[in-house]
């Protein structure tokens, strides 16, 4: 983690860091805004001054995303189509603007929450050890 200069804080719980990131926060002052674009990341918490260069989200927001929109999208297209049995063009209009609607609205706050929930669980690369023999 890169903690830069700023007065000390308090500890914060799981539960603090979670909100903090579901409000899109920034993950050690609550306040500042974590975002400068829809996806792109600020360069730095214009209240504390916390570096965001430590973050490193890879693709876990979009996965987490897939999986839920895929298996809520699906069971939606199974049921309408074993019920009612629509033509395939009416699958495309039920379904295109669902799974727009159930992938890119949450995608913000989950990116958020897996940096806030790093912040706080202090998570760094991996190190390999050097063990005596």
């Amino acid at each position: 983690m890169n903690d830069t200069a700023g007065p000390p804080q308090p500890e914060t719980t799981v539960l603090q860091s979670a909100m903090r990131g579901l409000a899109c926060k920034c993950p050690r002052c609550g306040q500042g805004k974590l975002y400068a674009g829809f996806l792109t990341l600020a360069p730095a918490c214009d209240r504390c001054g916390l570096d965001y260069a430590f973050i490193d989200t890879g693709d876990g927001p979009a996965i987490f995303i897939i999986m839920l929109a895929g298996g809520i999208v699906v069971a939606c297209a199974l049921i309408v189509e074993v019920k009612y049995q629509p033509p395939y063009w009416l699958h495309a209009v039920l379904w295109l603007p669902l799974i727009l609607a159930t992938t890119l609205l949450p995608l913000r706050a989950m990116k958020s929450l897996l940096i806030a929930l790093q912040f706080h669980h202090k998570a760094a690369p991996g190190r390999l050890v050097d063990r005596a023999k």
